[in-house]
């Protein structure tokens, strides 16, 4: 390049340079008024250090107040212009379902859209999955448009931090309470407390503590899985009859398998939002990739007896869930209960969570979606409290309690017959 083309171009750099930052410091002067820390918090962020401006993720056709409605809210497409292989991972993984998932529960249409859409319940978490474009506009138009950007369920905006997302903490908003209390089970658990300690310094930073990403990000990957899945139902079918014949009528109860055992149109749903491991090399992967997690403290042998243990486990809160289930289907069946016209065979909908219409289908998916949940999620993140007290010893109280009102419900039946 010439002297004099060099000068040129030093200059257009210059210029430009000299633009982005009086853009940038527009955006600032306004925002240090109308919102204060979140300019704070941008700018002790890595995006501020390394040049990453407002209108990088923001656009620039929002210039003053008057033009709010044309700022342009981030995706993750907006942070794969430079985390390409992260993004890429959480998409393929659950997370990224989040959304669809929500949305295809038969209960969610049943709810007030401030608890869906509006992220004041499901939605509030859920929001982390990918949503069509069409679901974006929607989001907008009804002024919940936010929630959009994913990444930032983790690395919260604007500090985005790496840190921050590394914490267990950081998972603890959304994995906690009715169906899933990972952040309980994981704080309670030895695991837990020794991270707990090292984050209050009174165990030394090197000290083997492991947090949730150590288990479920091995080396960062944003893919954020697990072996068994959300619900603890997988395929192929146990080679042992009895827990093949006990996960069947599961199956059914979640509407994935007619009662002649064969797939339904929701299975495809399962699928698509990727909520269980539906081949055993699926579950085999995550499981070995565990095994060798584990391995980083503990022997394989060690940890290859605590999964199985979480196996067995399953299997035996699977023999109480069935059982459950056919008492209520049986009713179904014997006219005693009336089954609900939205349900498609003779069995109970787990799926529809509170609004199943009678106190014995309330039962029901109680012990479903949060003790037997609690019995194996106790199992595995190593908390024997909850897998007992809060899980296995209340499903044996669900399973008492609903053999108790079917009894009740028959008796009724036959002297009203009378």
């Amino acid at each position: 390049m010439k002297q004099g083309n060099k000068l040129v171009f030093a200059f257009l750099v210059m210029i430009l340079f000299l633009f982005v930052t009086v853009r940038s410091q527009d955006c600032v002067t306004c925002h240090k008024l109308k919102t204060p820390n979140i300019v704070s918090d941008w700018q002790i962020s890595k995006h501020s250090a390394s040049g990453i401006e407002c209108y990088d993720c923001h656009g620039s056709q929002h210039k003053t107040e008057k033009d709010i409605a044309n700022v342009q809210i981030p995706t993750p497409e907006t942070c794969a212009q430079c985390h390409e292989e992260q993004v890429t991972q959480f998409k393929k993984g659950k997370h990224a379902f989040g959304w669809a998932a929500m949305k295809a529960m038969p209960t969610a249409h049943h709810q007030p859209s401030a608890m869906m859409e509006g992220m004041k319940g499901c939605g509030g978490c859920h929001k982390i999955g990918l949503k069509t474009e069409d679901e974006i506009k929607d989001l907008k138009k009804s002024g919940t448009g936010f929630g959009v950007a994913s990444c930032d369920a983790c690395h919260t905006r604007h500090t985005f931090s790496v840190q921050e997302a590394r914490q267990p903490q950081a998972c603890q908003t959304c994995h906690m309470g009715f169906d899933h209390p990972q952040w309980e089970m994981y704080s309670a658990s030895k695991h837990g407390v020794r991270f707990l300690l090292k984050q209050n310094k009174i165990l030394p930073e090197n000290t083997a503590a492991p947090t949730c990403q150590t288990c479920h990000m091995q080396n960062g990957n944003h893919e954020v899985r697990a072996g068994w899945g959300f619900l603890a139902v997988r395929l192929p079918m146990p080679e042992d009859k009895q827990w093949a014949q006990d996960r069947t009528t599961i199956l059914q109860a979640l509407g994935v398998l007619d009662p002649e055992g064969k797939p339904t149109a929701r299975l495809d749903v399962v699928k698509a939002a990727d909520l269980a491991r539906l081949t055993q090399e699926d579950w085999q992967k995550e499981r070995d990739k565990m095994i060798k997690t584990c391995n980083q403290c503990h022997s394989v042998n060690f940890a290859k007896a605590e999964l199985e243990k979480g196996d067995n486990i399953i299997k035996e809160a699977d023999r109480l869930m069935a059982e459950a289930i056919r008492i209520v289907a049986d009713l179904y069946k014997d006219g005693i209960l009336q089954k609900p016209k939205s349900y498609a065979y003779n069995f109970p909908d787990l799926l529809t969570f509170h609004d199943a219409p009678t106190v014995i289908e309330q039962k029901l998916f109680v012990m479903f979606l949060e003790h037997r949940m609690r019995t194996f999620q106790g199992t595995f993140h190593a908390n024997p409290d909850y897998a007992l007290w809060y899980g296995w010893s209340e499903m044996q109280r669900d399973l008492t309690e609903i053999k108790t009102i079917a009894k009740e419900l028959r008796e009724k039946h036959r002297a009203h017959k009378k």
